[in-house]
């Protein structure tokens, strides 16, 4: 099934989708009630076992004045399925969308009202933490852009995306030029956190950006998904993206503040992997931890304590310092191996993944 895209396609809607019967025609609906001729939705079915691509079909023919596109393949994996969604896509820009969740009504619309009149490189996105099973925990997340403004500085682009840490591959909608200037493939095949990997690279490539401040996404959470993949590969897999991160920039001209900056945002990102090795089998959070510690001291371009240091004083252009504080006072705990604190945050976390079983 294959509807020929609009002769000029202004955004490509890219769905990777797997195993994703269970939400996917609320995803599709979200995005064909608000689209018109210079849209095309572009799904790739990564080898489901489910009525993944049944769905797709079904919406198709409900929706035929509209641009529809569904391609099948075997089981590949999430970084291969977004490289072949870009080889498919012919829009100016490229808006990712996860298969279980929600693009907002009139996000089209805006992101068309965006264009006409800065033509950016980037439009970076608010979204919905959203928490369908409990309501009272879903919170807009605003990015830390100044509204509708066309953003010209590089580094401050940069500074404020490394401040705000959100490296969805949905949560900036690009210029498909953006994506084709970069070496293939772009998203490394067989690795998770492909995203961390390669949005830091595209957004340095971009020369002006956007912020669309309102939300455009709903960001599913799932209940008891806290331990879903939780393995030593997992810990190295995302330390080794961020690592990724610090050779890219290491080979770009920039200041020493972005890259103190950088720094800061590795430290949040390694904060989050060393907490999460407490919840493994006590062996193999030892080897894990062990790994990533190592891996830490290679991602950062500035001595570690300088580091942390700065995170602690003013030194950073930070939106919200309590975090950037907590954030390495824990690490110098978990570095330190002050047991106080490792125990607390193992009852804490075991409480709240029962707490999601429970709610699950």
């Amino acid at each position: 099934m294959n509807t020929a895209p609009p002769a000029s396609t202004l955004v490509s809607i890219l769905v990777p989708a797997y195993d994703a019967e269970r939400h996917l025609e609320a995803t599709l609906s979200s995005v064909l009630e608000q689209m018109g001729p210079r849209h095309a939705l572009i799904v790739i079915d990564d080898g489901s076992r489910d009525g993944t691509a049944e769905v797709v079909e079904r919406m198709a023919r409900a929706w035929p004045a509209l641009s529809v596109t569904l391609i099948r393949q075997a089981n590949q994996g999430l970084a291969v399925t977004r490289n072949r969604l870009l080889e498919a896509a012919t829009g100016d820009y490229i808006l990712f969308l996860d298969a279980d969740d929600l693009l907002l009504p009139g996000t089209l619309a805006a992101l068309e009202d965006v264009i006409a009149r800065h033509r950016p490189d980037a439009i970076a996105c608010d979204f919905n933490d959203w928490h369908p099973q409990n309501m009272r925990r879903t919170r807009r997340v605003e990015r830390g852009y100044p509204a509708d403004v066309l953003l010209t500085d590089r580094e401050a682009i940069l500074r404020t995306f490394f401040m705000d840490r959100q490296c969805y591959a949905w949560a900036n909608v690009l210029r498909r030029e953006i994506y084709a200037r970069q070496p293939a493939p772009l998203y490394p095949p067989g690795r998770t956190f492909e995203d961390i990997t390669t949005t830091p690279q595209l957004i340095a490539d971009c020369a002006s950006l956007v912020r669309l401040a309102r939300p455009c996404f709903d960001y599913r959470q799932h209940p008891g998904s806290m331990k879903r993949g939780l393995s030593h590969k997992w810990c190295t897999d995302f330390a080794q993206a961020v690592l990724h991160i610090h050779r890219h920039f290491g080979n770009l001209p920039i200041s020493d503040a972005l890259r103190l900056h950088i720094d800061a945002a590795t430290i949040h990102f390694y904060n989050v992997i060393l907490k999460r090795t407490y919840e493994m089998p006590w062996r193999e959070g030892r080897a894990a931890r062990a790994d990533v510690e190592d891996l830490l001291r290679q991602n950062l371009f500035h001595d570690l304590g300088q580091v942390l240091d700065a995170m602690q004083g003013e030194v950073l252009d930070s939106h919200d310092r309590r975090a950037d504080r907590r954030a390495a006072t824990q690490v110098r705990k978990l570095l330190d191996g002050n047991l106080a604190f490792v125990i607390g945050k193992l009852a804490a976390r075991k409480i709240k993944v029962w707490q999601r079983r429970a709610a699950a």
